[in-house]
């Protein structure tokens, strides 16, 4: 009884090997079998806070997508915005901001061609100071500390339609909000662009 428990365990565990590898091999066939390249441009809605802060503006970049697993794409995500601020008292013309963003599309055949994604976002921002400004001069003022490089993190979640699509080349438009960790408030941002996207290999 001890060695036919024995060969039992063993099958098992090979058969629970062998399923392993077979996995494996099927996800290295999908990770980065396909890639795309594209460029988005759109507006930022600014919400809740930020509405009093500055105004709505347009930005632009460059995306990068890859298949991942089945009904899965990772995507990379670059864009820049120049912001003016609404305030009066706020002693620069506006901030630079570049947003780099990491996460995952999920394809779902049910609701073909939306796609729903999300994932984790980062921003650098830095006002626009005239030359002649001394960063250390208005730091206490409204929006001072964008005088040096800011960086903060966030999250992202994006619904994705596409409306063109060919082997190589795919079109739609891209809704997408994001909130950033921002203290002592979070800062909260709507994106509404369109893309166009070619396929690598």
């Amino acid at each position: 009884m001890g060695n036919l428990k024995k060969i039992v365990l063993f099958v098992l565990g090979f058969a629970a090997l062998a399923f392993a590898q077979s996995e494996s091999k099927n996800v290295e066939d999908i990770a980065f079998s396909k890639a795309y390249l594209g460029i988005e441009g759109g507006e930022i809605y600014p919400f809740g806070d930020l509405e009093d802060a500055t105004s709505n503006t347009l930005y632009g970049g460059l995306n990068f997508r890859y298949s991942y697993w089945k009904n899965v794409d990772g995507i990379v995500m670059f864009h820049y915005a120049y912001f003016k601020p609404r305030p009066d008292e706020v002693p620069y013309d506006g901030v630079h901001q570049a947003s780099g963003k990491l996460g995952l599309d999920w394809r779902f055949p049910a609701i073909h061609p939306v796609v729903l994604g999300g994932g984790f976002a980062c921003n650098w921002t830095r006002a626009d100071l005239d030359d002649d400004m001394v960063k250390d001069h208005i730091y206490h003022k409204p929006g001072g500390t964008l005088g040096d490089n800011e960086t903060e993190f966030g999250w992202f979640a994006r619904l994705n339609l596409a409306i063109f699509n060919t082997e190589n080349y795919r079109a739609g438009f891209n809704i997408m909000w994001e909130e950033i960790w921002t203290l002592p408030k979070r800062s909260n941002m709507l994106y509404a662009g369109l893309y166009i996207e070619r396929k690598l290999w």
